[in-house]
């Protein structure tokens, strides 16, 4: 179940009660996103990052199945049909700012794709001021460990119109 918690825009904060939902939550972002935007993911290990891109796949409708880049930092899904293509990064391994960022591309990239960083904070907010900032928490004391606090931010021109509370819904 996601429920607001607290909006005042460009900014909205979710409850998300499972998985199921996370991936939900993702779908319905997707509707949102055109080439061109950054979404900077933050949250601590199983926080639900990843399970919160699969959805974003999936609404985007990217080919390939969306796991943890971890290992290889970076994969790319194109469109299956006329939408931007999926680029997803994880910066956990990589312990430099933009630099290190930089040999991905992400600038050349950026233009005419969605691109989602995972572990992206402190590294990546040079590459543009216009971003989708989302801080994913787990709920304390949650005995199903399912229950996450979702916090949607924009920043820049991109996002000052934008209504995030229709996430909600």
């Amino acid at each position: 179940m996601m429920e607001e918690v607290a909006a005042s825009l460009p900014s909205v904060r979710l409850v998300v009660g499972s998985p199921d939902r996370m991936r939900d939550l993702g779908r319905a972002l997707a509707k949102l996103l055109r080439a061109g935007d950054l979404v900077m993911l933050t949250g601590e290990l199983g926080a639900g990052k990843t399970t919160l891109t699969r959805g974003l796949g999936e609404g985007l409708g990217v080919r390939g199945a969306v796991t943890s880049p971890t290992f290889v930092i970076a994969r790319v899904h194109p469109s299956l049909g006329d939408g931007p293509p999926l680029v997803h990064v994880d910066a956990y391994r990589l312990s430099g700012g933009l630099d290190e960022m930089e040999d991905l591309d992400l600038d050349v990239s950026l233009p005419e794709s969605v691109i989602v960083v995972e572990w992206g904070e402190g590294r990546i907010e040079e590459l543009t001021d216009d971003r989708l900032q989302i801080v994913i928490h787990r709920a304390v004391g949650d005995t199903t460990d399912e229950v996450r606090y979702v916090t949607l931010t924009g920043l820049g021109e991109r996002w000052a119109g934008t209504d995030l509370s229709a996430l909600s819904a």
